[in-house]
Protein backbone atom coordinates (compact mmCIF):
# COMPACT_ATOMS: atom_id res chain seq x y z
CA UNK A 1 0.00 0.00 0.00
CA UNK A 2 1.15 3.55 -0.67
CA UNK A 3 1.15 6.23 2.03
CA UNK A 4 -2.37 7.46 1.24
CA UNK A 5 -3.76 3.93 1.29
CA UNK A 6 -1.95 3.18 4.56
CA UNK A 7 -3.42 6.28 6.18
CA UNK A 8 -6.93 5.31 5.11
CA UNK A 9 -6.39 1.74 6.28
CA UNK A 10 -5.07 2.78 9.71
CA UNK A 11 -7.77 5.38 10.41
CA UNK A 12 -10.66 3.20 9.21
CA UNK A 13 -9.70 -0.04 10.94
CA UNK A 14 -7.69 0.86 14.03
CA UNK A 15 -7.58 3.19 17.03
CA UNK A 16 -4.88 5.71 17.92
CA UNK A 17 -3.79 4.11 21.20
CA UNK A 18 -1.52 7.02 22.16
CA UNK A 19 -3.99 9.90 21.84
CA UNK A 20 -4.34 12.17 24.85
CA UNK A 21 -8.14 11.83 25.03
CA UNK A 22 -7.69 8.10 25.73
CA UNK A 23 -5.21 8.87 28.50
CA UNK A 24 -2.01 8.74 26.45
CA UNK A 25 0.85 10.57 28.14
CA UNK A 26 4.32 11.72 27.16
CA UNK A 27 6.50 10.65 30.08
CA UNK A 28 10.03 11.81 29.23
CA UNK A 29 12.25 12.95 26.39
CA UNK A 30 15.89 13.69 25.75
CA UNK A 31 15.26 17.31 24.80
CA UNK A 32 12.31 19.57 23.92
CA UNK A 33 14.03 22.93 23.90
CA UNK A 34 11.99 24.50 21.08
CA UNK A 35 8.61 22.75 21.40
CA UNK A 36 7.14 20.55 24.13
CA UNK A 37 6.82 16.78 23.82
CA UNK A 38 3.17 16.95 24.97
CA UNK A 39 2.20 18.31 21.55
CA UNK A 40 2.97 14.92 19.96
CA UNK A 41 -0.31 13.32 21.03
CA UNK A 42 -2.68 16.28 20.69
CA UNK A 43 -5.55 16.20 18.15
CA UNK A 44 -5.14 17.35 14.57
CA UNK A 45 -1.98 17.59 12.50
CA UNK A 46 -0.53 20.72 14.06
CA UNK A 47 -0.83 24.30 12.88
CA UNK A 48 1.65 26.94 11.75
CA UNK A 49 1.49 30.59 12.85
CA UNK A 50 3.79 32.73 10.70
CA UNK A 51 4.91 35.41 13.14
CA UNK A 52 4.62 33.58 16.45
CA UNK A 53 7.87 33.29 18.42
CA UNK A 54 8.88 32.46 21.98
CA UNK A 55 11.99 33.51 23.89
CA UNK A 56 13.60 30.27 22.63
CA UNK A 57 12.82 30.77 18.96
CA UNK A 58 10.05 30.01 16.49
CA UNK A 59 6.87 28.63 18.06
CA UNK A 60 6.08 25.20 16.62
CA UNK A 61 3.06 22.99 17.19
CA UNK A 62 4.91 19.73 17.80
CA UNK A 63 7.93 18.28 19.57
CA UNK A 64 11.21 19.93 18.58
CA UNK A 65 14.69 19.48 20.04
CA UNK A 66 17.68 21.77 19.78
CA UNK A 67 20.43 21.08 17.22
CA UNK A 68 22.48 18.15 18.44
CA UNK A 69 25.94 19.43 17.62
CA UNK A 70 25.73 22.04 20.37
CA UNK A 71 24.99 19.65 23.21
CA UNK A 72 27.23 18.80 26.10
CA UNK A 73 26.28 15.11 26.08
CA UNK A 74 27.23 14.63 22.43
CA UNK A 75 24.08 12.63 21.58
CA UNK A 76 23.28 12.04 17.93
CA UNK A 77 19.62 11.16 18.44
CA UNK A 78 16.59 12.38 20.42
CA UNK A 79 13.88 10.24 21.98
CA UNK A 80 10.49 10.50 23.63
CA UNK A 81 8.69 7.87 25.75
CA UNK A 82 4.88 7.68 25.58
CA UNK A 83 2.54 5.69 27.80
CA UNK A 84 -0.34 4.44 25.69
CA UNK A 85 -3.82 5.49 26.79
CA UNK A 86 -4.90 1.86 26.41
CA UNK A 87 -2.71 -1.20 26.00
CA UNK A 88 -3.04 -2.91 22.66
CA UNK A 89 -1.62 -4.63 19.61
CA UNK A 90 0.11 -2.03 17.43
CA UNK A 91 -0.56 -2.30 13.69
CA UNK A 92 1.09 0.88 12.43
CA UNK A 93 2.43 4.33 13.28
CA UNK A 94 2.22 7.78 11.71
CA UNK A 95 5.20 10.10 12.22
CA UNK A 96 3.75 13.41 11.04
CA UNK A 97 6.27 16.18 10.31
CA UNK A 98 3.59 18.66 9.22
CA UNK A 99 5.05 22.22 8.96
CA UNK A 100 8.52 20.95 9.89
CA UNK A 101 10.13 21.74 6.54
CA UNK A 102 13.73 22.65 7.34
CA UNK A 103 13.95 20.99 10.73
CA UNK A 104 12.44 17.50 10.34
CA UNK A 105 14.50 14.48 11.47
CA UNK A 106 16.44 12.57 8.85
CA UNK A 107 15.14 9.23 10.13
CA UNK A 108 13.21 7.66 13.00
CA UNK A 109 12.96 4.41 14.94
CA UNK A 110 10.08 3.15 17.13
CA UNK A 111 10.39 0.72 20.05
CA UNK A 112 7.75 -0.71 22.39
CA UNK A 113 7.53 -2.43 25.76
CA UNK A 114 4.91 -3.97 28.04
CA UNK A 115 5.37 -3.04 31.67
CA UNK A 116 3.35 -2.16 34.75
CA UNK A 117 6.35 -0.47 36.30
CA UNK A 118 8.66 2.28 35.16
CA UNK A 119 9.57 2.04 31.47
CA UNK A 120 12.99 3.35 32.40
CA UNK A 121 14.03 -0.16 33.43
CA UNK A 122 11.95 -2.03 30.86
CA UNK A 123 13.15 -4.18 28.00
CA UNK A 124 12.45 -2.45 24.68
CA UNK A 125 11.82 -4.13 21.34
CA UNK A 126 12.14 -2.45 17.94
CA UNK A 127 8.80 -2.43 16.09
CA UNK A 128 9.83 0.04 13.35
CA UNK A 129 13.48 -0.19 12.31
CA UNK A 130 15.39 3.01 11.62
CA UNK A 131 13.73 4.47 8.51
CA UNK A 132 14.04 7.65 6.51
CA UNK A 133 11.37 10.32 6.92
CA UNK A 134 10.15 13.15 4.71
CA UNK A 135 9.71 16.74 5.86
CA UNK A 136 6.22 18.29 6.07
CA UNK A 137 4.64 14.85 5.52
CA UNK A 138 2.81 11.98 7.13
CA UNK A 139 5.30 9.13 7.35
CA UNK A 140 3.37 5.87 7.84
CA UNK A 141 4.89 2.52 8.78
CA UNK A 142 3.25 -0.88 9.26
CA UNK A 143 4.05 -2.95 12.36
CA UNK A 144 4.20 -6.74 12.22
CA UNK A 145 3.65 -7.92 15.80
CA UNK A 146 0.78 -9.54 17.71
CA UNK A 147 2.19 -8.67 21.13
CA UNK A 148 0.36 -6.33 23.50
CA UNK A 149 2.28 -3.15 24.35
CA UNK A 150 1.81 -0.48 27.02
CA UNK A 151 4.52 2.07 26.09
CA UNK A 152 6.35 3.25 22.97
CA UNK A 153 9.58 5.16 22.45
CA UNK A 154 10.16 7.16 19.30
CA UNK A 155 13.74 8.11 18.43
CA UNK A 156 14.66 10.66 15.78
CA UNK A 157 18.07 10.90 14.15
CA UNK A 158 19.92 13.12 14.66
CA UNK A 159 17.46 15.74 15.98
CA UNK A 160 14.62 17.95 14.76
CA UNK A 161 10.86 18.21 15.03
CA UNK A 162 7.77 16.03 14.73
CA UNK A 163 4.29 17.54 14.78
CA UNK A 164 2.22 14.50 15.79
CA UNK A 165 2.79 10.82 16.53
CA UNK A 166 -0.05 8.32 16.06
CA UNK A 167 0.08 4.71 17.24
CA UNK A 168 -2.64 2.74 15.47
CA UNK A 169 -3.78 -0.63 16.76
CA UNK A 170 -6.35 -2.82 18.49
CA UNK A 171 -7.05 -2.03 22.16
CA UNK A 172 -7.05 -5.05 24.47
CA UNK A 173 -9.17 -5.72 27.57
CA UNK A 174 -7.10 -5.85 30.77
CA UNK A 175 -8.96 -7.96 33.36
CA UNK A 176 -6.63 -6.66 36.07
CA UNK A 177 -8.68 -3.44 35.98
CA UNK A 178 -11.80 -5.20 37.32
CA UNK A 179 -12.92 -7.20 40.35
CA UNK A 180 -14.81 -10.50 40.16
CA UNK A 181 -18.47 -10.04 39.23
CA UNK A 182 -18.16 -6.37 38.29
CA UNK A 183 -20.19 -5.17 35.31
CA UNK A 184 -17.90 -3.66 32.68
CA UNK A 185 -18.64 -1.32 29.82
CA UNK A 186 -18.43 -3.78 26.96
CA UNK A 187 -18.59 -0.93 24.42
CA UNK A 188 -15.81 1.23 25.89
CA UNK A 189 -12.82 1.78 23.65
CA UNK A 190 -10.55 1.77 26.73
CA UNK A 191 -11.73 -1.75 27.52
CA UNK A 192 -10.93 -2.98 24.02
CA UNK A 193 -14.11 -2.22 22.05
CA UNK A 194 -13.84 -0.80 18.54
CA UNK A 195 -16.23 0.73 16.01
CA UNK A 196 -15.94 -1.56 12.99
CA UNK A 197 -18.05 0.27 10.41
CA UNK A 198 -21.01 2.58 10.00
CA UNK A 199 -23.44 3.76 7.35
CA UNK A 200 -22.18 7.36 7.46
CA UNK A 201 -19.92 9.62 9.53
CA UNK A 202 -20.10 12.81 7.53
CA UNK A 203 -19.80 15.16 10.51
CA UNK A 204 -17.82 13.14 13.06
CA UNK A 205 -16.01 9.85 13.54
CA UNK A 206 -17.69 6.56 14.47
CA UNK A 207 -15.22 5.87 17.30
CA UNK A 208 -16.38 8.98 19.19
CA UNK A 209 -19.43 6.94 20.18
CA UNK A 210 -17.34 4.75 22.51
CA UNK A 211 -14.78 7.27 23.79
CA UNK A 212 -14.32 7.98 27.53
CA UNK A 213 -16.42 10.55 29.36
CA UNK A 214 -19.37 12.57 28.09
CA UNK A 215 -18.97 14.46 24.83
CA UNK A 216 -17.50 17.94 25.25
CA UNK A 217 -19.46 19.41 22.33
CA UNK A 218 -21.55 18.39 19.33
CA UNK A 219 -18.42 17.49 17.36
CA UNK A 220 -17.41 14.97 20.00
CA UNK A 221 -19.94 12.30 19.03
CA UNK A 222 -21.07 10.28 16.03
CA UNK A 223 -23.17 12.35 13.63
CA UNK A 224 -24.46 11.50 10.16
CA UNK A 225 -25.63 13.79 7.39
CA UNK A 226 -29.35 14.30 6.75
CA UNK A 227 -31.03 11.36 5.06
CA UNK A 228 -33.87 11.83 2.58
CA UNK A 229 -35.37 8.39 3.25
CA UNK A 230 -36.67 6.66 6.41
CA UNK A 231 -33.24 5.28 7.30
CA UNK A 232 -31.85 4.08 9.56
CA UNK A 233 -28.23 5.05 9.86
CA UNK A 234 -26.24 2.51 11.84
CA UNK A 235 -22.93 1.87 13.55
CA UNK A 236 -21.44 -1.56 14.32
CA UNK A 237 -19.24 -1.92 17.41
CA UNK A 238 -17.09 -4.92 18.24
CA UNK A 239 -17.44 -5.43 22.00
CA UNK A 240 -14.42 -5.56 24.27
CA UNK A 241 -15.16 -9.24 24.84
CA UNK A 242 -18.09 -11.57 24.41
CA UNK A 243 -20.56 -10.53 27.08
CA UNK A 244 -24.17 -10.31 28.31
CA UNK A 245 -25.63 -6.78 28.19
CA UNK A 246 -27.46 -5.82 31.40
CA UNK A 247 -27.65 -2.02 31.19
CA UNK A 248 -27.41 0.49 28.34
CA UNK A 249 -26.93 4.26 28.18
CA UNK A 250 -27.58 6.20 24.99
CA UNK A 251 -26.38 9.78 25.44
CA UNK A 252 -27.46 12.57 23.07
CA UNK A 253 -25.45 15.26 24.92
CA UNK A 254 -25.22 18.51 22.88
CA UNK A 255 -27.45 17.13 20.11
CA UNK A 256 -30.47 19.41 20.46
CA UNK A 257 -31.78 19.99 16.94
CA UNK A 258 -30.24 16.95 15.31
CA UNK A 259 -30.71 14.00 17.67
CA UNK A 260 -32.29 10.84 16.23
CA UNK A 261 -36.04 10.47 16.62
CA UNK A 262 -35.76 6.81 17.67
CA UNK A 263 -33.15 4.09 17.96
CA UNK A 264 -32.84 0.33 18.26
CA UNK A 265 -29.99 -1.93 19.35
CA UNK A 266 -29.13 -5.37 18.00
CA UNK A 267 -26.48 -7.95 18.85
CA UNK A 268 -24.84 -10.93 17.19
CA UNK A 269 -22.26 -13.64 17.80
CA UNK A 270 -19.82 -13.59 14.94
CA UNK A 271 -16.30 -12.87 13.74
CA UNK A 272 -15.25 -9.56 12.23
CA UNK A 273 -15.07 -10.88 8.67
CA UNK A 274 -18.68 -12.11 8.72
CA UNK A 275 -19.90 -8.82 10.18
CA UNK A 276 -17.97 -6.75 7.66
CA UNK A 277 -19.38 -8.87 4.83
CA UNK A 278 -22.93 -8.11 6.02
CA UNK A 279 -23.67 -11.76 6.74
CA UNK A 280 -24.12 -11.65 10.55
CA UNK A 281 -27.40 -12.83 12.13
CA UNK A 282 -28.68 -9.99 14.30
CA UNK A 283 -30.95 -10.33 17.35
CA UNK A 284 -32.86 -7.56 19.10
CA UNK A 285 -31.37 -6.14 22.30
CA UNK A 286 -33.55 -3.02 22.62
CA UNK A 287 -36.60 -2.55 20.42
CA UNK A 288 -37.14 0.72 18.57
CA UNK A 289 -37.43 3.41 21.23
CA UNK A 290 -37.95 7.20 21.38
CA UNK A 291 -34.97 9.47 22.06
CA UNK A 292 -34.82 13.04 23.37
CA UNK A 293 -32.46 15.96 22.95
CA UNK A 294 -29.32 16.48 25.05
CA UNK A 295 -30.06 13.65 27.48
CA UNK A 296 -28.62 10.47 28.96
CA UNK A 297 -31.15 7.68 28.35
CA UNK A 298 -30.89 4.69 30.72
CA UNK A 299 -32.25 1.27 29.70
CA UNK A 300 -32.40 -1.80 31.96
CA UNK A 301 -35.88 -3.35 31.85
CA UNK A 302 -36.08 -2.59 28.11
CA UNK A 303 -33.24 -5.00 27.33
CA UNK A 304 -34.40 -8.25 25.77
CA UNK A 305 -32.10 -11.24 25.31
CA UNK A 306 -30.51 -10.18 28.58
CA UNK A 307 -29.13 -13.68 29.13
CA UNK A 308 -27.56 -13.91 25.66
CA UNK A 309 -23.87 -13.22 25.13
CA UNK A 310 -22.91 -11.10 22.10
CA UNK A 311 -19.64 -10.25 20.38
CA UNK A 312 -20.89 -7.28 18.29
CA UNK A 313 -23.72 -4.76 18.48
CA UNK A 314 -25.40 -2.55 15.89
CA UNK A 315 -26.87 0.79 16.93
CA UNK A 316 -29.62 1.90 14.51
CA UNK A 317 -30.78 5.53 14.52
CA UNK A 318 -33.98 6.61 12.74
CA UNK A 319 -33.76 8.35 10.40
CA UNK A 320 -30.36 9.96 11.07
CA UNK A 321 -28.67 12.40 13.46
CA UNK A 322 -26.12 12.39 16.22
CA UNK A 323 -25.41 10.33 19.34
CA UNK A 324 -22.69 11.42 21.75
CA UNK A 325 -21.97 8.15 23.60
CA UNK A 326 -23.16 4.56 23.92
CA UNK A 327 -22.44 2.62 27.11
CA UNK A 328 -23.25 -1.10 27.34
CA UNK A 329 -22.63 -2.53 30.80
CA UNK A 330 -22.58 -6.27 31.16
CA UNK A 331 -20.89 -9.42 32.36
CA UNK A 332 -18.21 -11.38 30.56
CA UNK A 333 -19.41 -14.63 29.07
Amino acid sequence: MNQQQLHQHFTQHYVDLAQARLGGETLACSDDFFAEMENLIKPGRGVFIEDKYTDRGKWMDGWESRRSYGRDNGRDEDWCVIRLGVAGVIRGVDVDTNHFKGNAPQSIMVEATNTTGSPENAEWRVIVAQSDTNAHSQNLFEVDSDQVWTHVRITMFPDGGIARFRVYGDPVLDMNNFVAGELIDLAAIKNGARALMCSDMFFSDKNNLIMPGRGVNMGDGWETKRRRDPGPDWSVVKLATRGVIKKAIIDTAHFKGNFPDTFSLEGCVSDDETVLAGEAQWQSVIERTKLFADREHLFIDEICNNETAFTHVRLNIFPDGGVSRMRLFGSIA
